[in-house]
């Protein structure tokens, strides 16, 4: 196997995931920075990054939240910064409907795009039901929608991350909305599996899975593997011997092993040592914005 830069991406929050559950999870904008930073010391390259409410720490797409946070980020680091359009299942995200039903607030998941600093974000062409906290939460993505955020996207500039959970989520939205020209190669697609217990349609990992989601990409795709809890260390191994891209962190597995919690440090660490292990280095971020068809942050070179 011809040795090739591999992509890491940290997801340090989430939309889910407590300081309770591990006191490690950063939620608040400096403290974001600071692990992400650290992260990109370790071998990082993107930042999946979801904002929380400074007064309680639940889930908000609040531009003003993202805005302080990408500034630290910004300030530390030249990490490519990738959003959330998803928000997370409290907080600001959550709204009910007359009849008594809990959705994720399409409105609210758009916000943080009008941030600085955003040069991608996540975006779930599909609608599903989260289970979460003994509640149903309702996160509809008509076709509707999908046209208006990628038409939102394109505006401003900012390259999609397909998140996709089963084949369904690659061949529907996602392959209409990049037939329709809503995105340029290299298409991004993060396949996130392990969610199966907690989001209807979401499918498990095992290695005859994730093949079946390569085989249906799109060509011109370059695949990021996400997957949750003890799924993780299998999944990601197996997503580099597949010649793609890794994302790792406490969004998906708050722990390193059983019974211990895991820092994002730790997570991108070990997932350095699998790529080199097999034979590959980790891109810098100017690096994955190569890989990824972005703008370079890079200074231009002063004309002679």
């Amino acid at each position: 196997m011809k040795p090739r830069k591999v992509i890491v991406t940290i997801a340090p929050t989430g939309g889910m995931a407590s300081k309770q559950q591990n006191p490690h999870l950063p939620t608040q904008p400096e403290e974001i920075a600071d692990d992400v930073a650290a992260c990109v010391e370790a071998g990082a390259s993107v930042a999946a990054i979801h904002a929380r409410r400074p007064e309680d720490d639940l889930a908000t797409c609040s531009a003003d939240v993202y805005a302080a946070i990408n500034e630290a980020v910004r300030a530390r680091t030249d990490v490519v910064i990738n959003i959330s359009t998803g928000g997370g299942v409290s907080g600001d995200m959550i709204k009910e409907n007359s009849e008594g039903q809990l959705r994720i607030d399409f409105t609210e998941r758009l916000r943080g795009l009008e941030a600085p600093h955003v040069e991608m974000a996540t975006f779930d062409a599909e609608s599903f039901v989260i289970t979460a906290g003994g509640r149903e939460i309702v996160n509809l993505t008509t076709p509707a929608q999908c046209d208006e955020l990628a038409a939102r996207m394109t505006e401003l500039g900012i390259k999609p991350e397909w998140e996709v959970m089963s084949v369904a989520h690659i061949l529907q939205d996602p392959t209409r909305l990049i037939n329709a020209g809503f995105d340029t190669q290299p298409y991004w697609v993060n396949v996130v599996l392990g969610l199966d217990r907690s989001f209807q349609g979401a499918l498990p990992y095992t290695p005859r899975i994730l093949q079946q989601m390569v085989d249906e990409l799109p060509a011109g795709a370059e695949l990021c593997v996400s997957a949750v809890a003890a799924n993780q260390l299998p999944a990601i191994t197996h997503a580099v011997l597949l010649g793609g891209h890794v994302r790792v962190g406490l969004e998906d597995n708050l722990y390193y092993r059983r019974g211990q919690l895991a820092t994002n440090v730790q997570l991108v660490e070990r997932a350095v040592r699998i790529i080199r292990e097999l034979g590959h280095e980790v891109a810098t971020p100017e690096e994955a914005r190569q890989i990824l068809g972005l703008k370079s942050l890079a200074p231009a070179a002063s004309a002679n």
